[in-house]
């Protein structure tokens, strides 16, 4: 009589190593990451068709491993174009986040090295994915695992009445030494809400329509800096920091606009020293 053992023991080579393909097939299909499968369909959303390379040293992404507040998750973004590389958009990404795209920066210099600091919601443990954008229509990724939760719900930090009394308002704040060709950092506040859609009034337990900072164009005597494009994923009151290189004398201007269609500007003379 023949075993079923047996039997298995008697199937030929190439039967055999058919099915441990088979196998390791299916334990190969097994094996993604459920980061990687997520990662995957982000990126058919924001990328069909495109490929997407990993970045190497052309940037860089800093995020804390555990966040101690997942409303206001510092991120620190740095391009560093190669030889006949320009990286002309950096495209920052919240893996798990209701609306994963946070926003996408427009570089008018994208041969230069750019830096951008900015914050973030998080709403559940995530990758935090960069993908820059270059000249020649190359996407690079780099990405850091984040493990804050609950920041699309957090309460708002600032009440209602004070939230309204202040938006819009907005403060550039400048290096104390500047000089004349050499670039700086400086950091854009400005002063909104920035409600996800999924916060509760505390008063009357509705929840409050999402409401947040949509587009930030930044220009320097009249001549593009930076274009901010940004959706529920940025803080409350959005910090962002830019390089610039100034002139001895000029002007940054700052134009808003939130997802209600309320534009917001404002101006700073920048004076700087020549240097000689």
């Amino acid at each position: 009589m023949t075993t079923p053992h047996r039997t298995i023991r008697r199937l030929s080579g190439a039967a055999l190593s058919g099915a441990a393909w088979l196998c390791l097939g299916s334990v190969g299909a097994l094996a993604a990451s459920p980061q990687e499968e997520r990662w995957d369909m982000l990126r058919d959303m924001y990328f069909s068709g495109r490929t997407v390379e990993d970045a190497g040293p052309l940037l860089s992404l800093e995020a804390p491993k555990r966040a101690n507040d997942a409303a206001v998750v510092p991120i620190r973004i740095v391009t560093a174009p190669g030889s006949g590389v320009q990286v002309t958009a950096v495209h920052l990404i919240v893996d798990e986040n209701p609306v994963p795209m946070a926003a996408t920066f427009r570089f008018a210099h994208g041969d230069s090295p750019q830096a951008i600091d900015t914050r973030l919601r998080v709403n559940a443990y995530t990758n935090i994915t960069a993908v820059a954008e270059t000249s020649d229509g190359r996407l690079l990724r780099t990405t850091q695992f984040v493990k804050a939760s609950g920041g699309c719900s957090a309460p708002a930090l600032k009440n209602a009445q004070l939230a309204v009394a202040r938006m819009g308002k907005m403060k550039l704040n400048l290096p104390d030494n500047i000089a004349a060709g050499k670039p700086l950092t400086a950091q854009l506040l400005i002063s909104h809400p920035n409600y996800t859609g999924m916060q509760y009034d505390q008063l009357n337990y509705y929840f409050i329509p999402a409401h947040y900072v949509k587009t930030v164009a930044i220009r320097y005597n009249g001549a593009p800096v930076l274009d901010v494009q940004s959706d529920i994923s940025l803080s409350e009151d959005p910090s962002i920091h830019f390089s610039l290189v100034p002139e001895e004398q000029g002007t940054l201007d700052v134009t808003a606009e939130d997802s209600n269609g309320r534009i917001f500007q404002e101006s700073w003379p920048i004076r700087a020293n020549s240097g000689s």
